[in-house]
């Protein structure tokens, strides 16, 4: 059994990743501004990310960290929102790696989260992990967020960088596009040609298990689906599974208007592939959209496999 503190542990992903490393029998510590005990959680310590370092005596004994935690990019981006969306992954990712190192015995593994915002829009190049970074406002956060969490690493650890595409659960994106889809209004936003590069909840998980697992899996992946695909298409094949139209579109200065900065995270375009996972014979759980979507819209469906190949 593993001692894990998991940080941001109580939204979508975190409950996800939570429930499938309990039922593996792990021992889990969660890092919150609040202490609320949580579901599948033996302990909670109360931590103010941007107030200071992770209290060592919560991680002292503990072996592997997951790094989930950040400020939701949805919403308008006013100045307050921005400086919340940077503060939170770059000074927390700071002051939770400063904890660690400071644990005695501390842990020997980080999992941090980041995004592929970090490429920028790109239109139609095929991103992988070498791809340069973007100058958008969210490459820039990835930038110093994956920056802040290597600090781990060049004092000799082991650390793995998940740069997330757009997490398919049911919440999340998914849980926002739904009441619109269901209505036959889900048609492409924008012109509908940007990509947009996804990846399912189950897969985040039965990677994160992997990372675990697996002392030779580190550095950073693109955690994707190895078929991304255009906007509409998306927008269609939402429908499809609904059995809902998904013609009428929504413009983009509509979206611009209504979103103001977030929304060119919905129409910039980012066709990012998983090369290091394909190219070690990783195996998706779900490595097609229809499947993906079937499997979170459906009554009685589960959100996936449990964690492992």
């Amino acid at each position: 059994m593993t001692r894990i503190a998991i940080a941001g542990g109580t939204g979508m992903l975190g409950r996800a990743v939570a429930a499938v490393l309990e039922e593996k029998g792990h021992s889990l510590v969660l890092l919150s501004r609040r202490s609320r005990i949580a579901p599948g959680y033996g302990q909670v310590v109360q931590w103010n990310p941007q107030a200071g370092p992770a209290p060592t005596e919560a991680l002292s004994g503990v072996q592997a960290v997951i790094n989930l935690a950040g400020e939701p990019v949805s919403g308008r981006w006013t100045s307050s929102k921005r400086d919340r969306i940077r503060a939170s992954r770059v000074r927390g990712t700071a002051n939770l790696v400063r904890g660690m190192l400071d644990a005695r015995p501390g842990p020997q593994l980080l999992i941090s989260a980041s995004a592929i915002g970090y490429y920028g829009p790109r239109g139609d190049q095929v991103l992988n992990e070498r791809a340069s970074t973007g100058d958008s406002f969210l490459a820039r956060v990835a930038r110093e967020w994956e920056a802040a969490a290597e600090q781990f690493a060049a004092a000799g650890n082991r650390l793995v960088t998940m740069r997330l595409g757009i997490v398919l659960g049911r919440g999340g994106a998914l849980k926002q596009l739904l009441p619109l889809a269901r209505l036959g209004l889900g048609g492409p936003l924008g012109s509908g040609e940007q990509w947009w590069s996804w990846i399912h909840i189950a897969d985040v998980c039965r990677f994160v298990v992997r990372a675990i697992e697996d002392l030779e899996c580190l550095g950073t992946y693109n955690l994707t689906a190895p078929e991304p695909v255009r906007q509409s298409e998306f927008a269609q094949a939402l429908g499809s599974v609904l059995g809902r139209p998904a013609a009428l579109p929504a413009p983009a200065f509509g979206l611009r208007l209504l979103l103001g900065g977030f929304s060119a995270e919905l129409l910039d375009s980012k066709r990012v592939i998983p090369e290091r996972l394909q190219n070690e014979g990783w195996r998706f759980a779900y490595p097609d959209l229809d499947s993906a979507l079937r499997s979170l819209t459906q009554r009685g469906r589960t959100d996936g496999p449990p964690a492992g190949d």
